[in-house]
């Protein structure tokens, strides 16, 4: 029985030019590029493979970035159900200069047809009763309702299913109505959600704590360097976890290490501070790697042991 099926609906290859500086309205030249397969859910399936996490893939691929997609998939050693697209898989493009600054160009993505939706929401039933519980990660594809993740996690709830999500915008103010188990927003998502630009560590909880009041559920903040909030208004918890000073090499997909250790901890019913703690442990172990790349399981361990917990009183 799989225990969390990862739903990545808008996956995508990713391509990193590094380049010496970027000029603008003048040719740069590409130093070193290279491609793997990316997207929000991809990272996350990655980093819970390497946590021993039991977990398997529903991806939609399409066209020859798509083939390109499954093909790494599998040389990464990643289980995934693979859902055939007429349309092509999008291709990130993100920009790396010596000084480590980054540019991020992200397309749309191909338009999924009715067929092809209904098709994934097959899947994922089948998933939900063979026992998986769902983490909902990333962008929705084009063609797709905006509840799409709302559905998913009605679905679980008939089922008694968790479910993990990280989006934002429109698809995540319709699926909170629904009620997610844990929702990971960064500071950028939940000051969209907020309606207001966030500043200062009160108004992040404040934030927090709302979402979690219309959520019902628990609201995982990622904040950078500055590690994580996790807020539960029902539960009256609210824990603020630290991250260990580091040289960050690169920030592509900290967030989902972060998710993926966060819900490989509540699925083996480790208490919250635990889901916290192995969450930043993880998201900093991402910063010390190249985008699409992990440590070692044991270099993940030696910074669980670094992160620092501070209770919070008042929210």
């Amino acid at each position: 029985m799989t225990r969390l099926c990862i739903v990545a609906l808008n996956p995508a290859i990713d391509a990193e030019w590094r380049v010496e500086n970027v000029l603008w309205e003048e040719k740069n030249i590409v130093e070193t590029q290279r491609r793997w397969p990316g997207g929000k859910g991809v990272n996350v399936a990655r980093w819970l493979k390497l946590l021993g996490a039991d977990s398997e893939l529903l991806i939609p691929p399409g066209g020859v970035a798509g083939r390109e997609m499954s093909a790494g998939i599998r040389a990464q050693g990643l289980r995934a159900r693979v859902v055939r697209l007429r349309e092509e898989t999008r291709v990130n493009v993100v920009v790396t200069t010596a000084a480590g600054r980054q540019m991020r160009f992200n397309p749309r993505g191909p338009k999924l047809s009715a067929a092809e939706w209904r098709e994934i929401l097959r899947l994922a039933k089948q998933r939900l009763a063979r026992g998986a519980s769902f983490i909902l990660s990333g962008a929705l594809p084009r063609g797709v309702p905006t509840d799409s993740y709302a559905q998913l996690i009605r679905l679980a709830h008939e089922l008694g299913r968790r479910t993990f999500l990280d989006c934002d915008g429109p698809a995540l103010a319709a699926a909170v109505k629904s009620r997610p188990f844990l929702i990971k927003p960064n500071l950028h998502e939940l000051s969209l959600w907020a309606g207001t630009k966030l500043r200062g560590e009160r108004q992040v909880r404040s934030a927090a704590r709302a979402l979690s009041q219309k959520a019902g559920g628990w609201i995982l903040v990622s904040l950078g360097e500055q590690g994580a909030l996790l807020v539960n208004a029902e539960n009256n918890f609210a824990m603020r976890a630290w991250a260990p000073a580091v040289r960050v090499l690169n920030t592509v997909g900290a967030g989902d290490a972060l998710l993926a250790a966060a819900a490989a901890a509540a699925m083996r019913s480790a208490e919250p501070f635990e889901w916290l703690r192995a969450g930043v442990a993880a998201g900093t172990a991402a910063t010390q790697c190249e985008a699409g790349r992990v440590l070692s399981a044991a270099q993940v361990q030696k910074f669980h042991a670094t992160i620092r917990l501070e209770p919070i009183q008042r929210l």
